[in-house]
């Protein structure tokens, strides 16, 4: 399976790179695992709605860039479908099932996501109804990625 994870943003905090760095590296025997990381657009603090639509866009259109037309597309929103860690694993274990062998799960700059990339979605996955920064959320999927395929393979790993 290869797993792109799409995200806007740079990622600075040391503590969330070393702790990307070790799911990258236990994901290692169970997929192909990249970060795709864009560059968030520009803008100052208080932006007018249609502003903010624009930055989306402009994120947006980086995002829809660098995904192929066989991948299968699964984004970070808010008003996602929530799922237990079991449900995540049985998900990515029927894509694999019916040959959708490429994922890309993709996180949005903080603005969000624009229409064009949600409407690419082929599934919403949340979270939380909670909002949390974009950074700390690449670290918490890899973590439920590497629990899912630990799950898949009955192996262990704790509650």
């Amino acid at each position: 399976m290869k797993i792109n994870i799409i995200t806007v943003g740079k990622l600075k905090e040391k503590y969330l790179k070393q702790g990307i760095s070790e799911y990258l590296k236990r994901l290692g025997p169970y997929a192909k695992v990249d970060i795709v990381e864009l560059a968030d657009e520009k803008a100052p603090e208080n932006l007018s709605a249609a502003e903010e639509e624009e930055v989306k866009e402009k994120e947006g259109q980086r995002i829809l860039d660098k995904i192929s037309t066989d991948t299968y597309v699964i984004t970070l929103e808010i008003k996602g479908k929530q799922l237990t860690s079991e449900q995540l694993a049985q998900k990515l274990d029927e894509l694999a099932t019916y040959g959708k062998s490429k994922i890309a799960f993709v996180i949005g700059g903080s603005l969000g996501l624009s229409d064009k990339v949600m409407e690419r979605s082929d599934m919403a996955l949340s979270f939380s109804k909670m909002t949390f920064p974009h950074q700390l959320m690449r670290l918490v999927l890899l973590e439920q990625v590497y629990r899912a395929f630990r799950i898949n393979r009955g192996e262990p790993y704790h509650k």
